[in-house]
This record gives structure tokens, sequence and C-alpha cells, in this order.
């Protein structure tokens, strides 16, 4: 992937008015400070704090520039392994540590590749279970889709860091959030591996801890159903598939879903299950992909562990058979029943 950190100057040259602080542009994102009082929407210091929260594995879910549940969570766990009060409200304190954390700007200059544009897209996804199952592919809806994950952003956050860009054509230069890409290929021997994961149903949240129990990975999560509630107790991770199709069992009897056989669904980033399905040693459970990233931990997933794509990934690339699972905590969902 050609992506690169780039001198605010030379933003300003590939993209008019960047060097206007009071626009909500790159340069506002990479010289931002810390403000007490915070935006509501599209605060440049948030999506700085956002990203320098991802690029150091506390995950806030999507990048979006708002101070939301799943940013004060990952900020919590920052805290509260730096030392700080873990309250999740982001202070001075919890500022210069996570600026301490990393000198690189937290926007980049990115060049919009040809697989970035090419395709195939697919337009429109059917919202039943039932209708997807005749699509061939559950591809992005469009490049701006796909741009926005691959740098853990909301469309709505690309857009406003690159207005006017339409995002279809290779060459063009766009700002981007600079966060870490999981590398799939490395040998199995390299990289950060976790020896447990802790997945608490009352927080939301997934953790992986190294074999010295350090925390190595942290990520907003969507966790169990009414329809099918997540397990408890302790499972392991019994395989890792990548991008997976998904299959339909009628036993689950999933509310909206009318079919009495399986049936199954093509693979693709907009699948059910999204990119990666870390599979668990009890039948239909696992921890997968979302097409659905921003709504992380505000809705439900049926049974098993969702995360966002990229997330995913990330875990994936830490985990291997044979890995336990802890499912701690009742969780809202599971205690109504």
């Amino acid at each position: 992937m050609r992506l690169h950190v780039v001198a605010i100057a030379a933003f300003a040259i590939l993209h008019p008015g960047l060097a206007d602080a009071a626009k909500f542009d790159a340069g506002a994102v990479n010289t931002a400070g810390f403000n007490a009082k915070v935006a509501k929407r599209l605060d440049p210091a948030l999506v700085k704090a956002q990203i320098l929260l991802d690029r150091v594995g506390y995950s806030p879910g999507e990048i979006d520039g708002h101070d939301g549940d799943n940013f004060a969570k990952a900020l919590a766990a920052f805290q509260a392994d730096h030392g700080l009060p873990g309250n999740g409200i982001l202070d001075q304190a919890s500022w210069d540590s996570l600026v301490g954390s990393n000198s690189e700007p937290a926007i980049t200059d990115y060049e919009i590749a040809k697989s970035d544009v090419k395709g195939p897209f697919r337009k429109r996804i059917p919202a039943k279970l039932e209708a997807m199952a005749h699509l061939r592919t559950l591809a992005y809806r469009n490049a701006t889709e796909g741009l926005a994950e691959k740098f853990h952003m909301s469309p709505d956050l690309l857009k406003a860091l690159n207005p006017g860009e339409r995002f279809k054509a290779s060459g063009h230069h766009i700002a981007a959030a600079a966060v870490p890409q999981p590398d799939l290929k490395q040998p199995k021997s390299e990289g950060v591996k976790a020896a447990r994961l802790e997945v608490d149903k009352d927080k939301l949240t997934v953790r992986a801890f190294d074999a010295t129990g350090k925390l190595v990975g942290f990520f907003p999560a969507s966790v169990g159903s009414e329809d099918k509630p997540a397990p408890s107790g302790t499972l392991l991770v019994d395989a890792v598939n990548f991008k997976p199709s998904y299959t339909y069992n009628p036993k689950y009897k999933f509310k909206g879903v009318r079919a009495t056989k399986p049936f199954t669904i093509a693979a693709g980033p907009n699948n059910p299950v999204g990119v990666v399905w870390i599979g668990l040693n009890e039948e239909g459970y696992g921890i997968h992909g979302t097409p659905d990233p921003g709504n992380i931990s505000k809705r439900y997933s049926h049974g098993c562990v969702r995360l966002t794509n990229w997330d995913a990934l990330m875990l994936a690339s830490m985990v291997s058979k044979g890995v336990p699972v802890d499912f701690i905590g009742n969780g809202p969902l599971q205690a109504e029943k």
C-alpha cells in the first residue's frame, strides 16, 4: 500500500486550503491541541485522539470525530494502562500521554490505487438475509466505502477531509487516517500474539492478552442478542477463516428470517460476518467482522461477537487455534431472558 506521512506543507500543495486551521481538514487535525470544550461533531482533536488510540492498540471502532461510547471505552482502557484515572474523559494528562505515544502526523497523504477503484462493487445490498443469498458477492457498495474501511474511518469523515473528491479515479491524492494495517502474510512466529481473549458481555468489549498477561489489543464489540445470547465460560479458538461465506441454520430462528432450510450467503466485506471468521469450539459461535461498522456495540449481534472488519482482521493476525476465549459478565440482553 502506498501510504506515507507527509509534512503539512506538502498537504497544502495537494489540497488547497489545508493550511487554513479554521477549516476542518488534515492540517487542523495534525496541529490540533487539547481543548476541554469538545465539539459534538467532527472535532479535529477528537479525530486525532481516535487515530492515536487506534495506533497504540486501543480501538475506538469507527474513527468519526464524535465523542461517543466506543471512544470513551478505548480511552478508559488506555488511561488505566498508563496510570491515569480510567474514566474515559479526555483531559490534558490523557492528551499528553496519547500525543507522546507517537510523534507522526495523524493524517497522511494517500494516492488512490487502481485496486481501490476497479471493483467489482455491489451498489445495492438487500437488508434481508434470504435476499442476500441470491447475490454472487457481497462486495463494497463503492470505492468510498472501501477506502473508509481501509483507513478505519466513517465515510462521512473521509468525505469531510476531502471535499469535492469523488473517490473514483486512481492517482488522486487524498487525506486519510494514518492507522496500522495488519500484515496477514507475515510468518506466524512474528508479530503480536494473543495467548488469551476476554469478551466482556456487560462492557461490550474484547481484550487480547499476551502470554505475560499484558493487554495487546482492545476492541469495542457487539455481543449476543435476544434471539441467541452469547455463551458463558471459556471456549477455544477453533479456526480462522478469511473471506468467509455465511450459512444460515434455520434452528437459529432469527427474527425476520422465514427460511426453513439452510442457505448460504457469498463472501465479501458486506457479508453478515464481514471479512474474517474466528470460529470457536461451540457450533455457530465465533468472532467476526461486520458490514455495519458504525453500529458496533450499539446494535446486537446474532449470538456471536462482532467487531469492525479492520479490528477483526487485526485480532485474526494475533490468534491461532487453541487460544482460550473467556466470556465474562451477564450481558444486558442475556439478563433479560
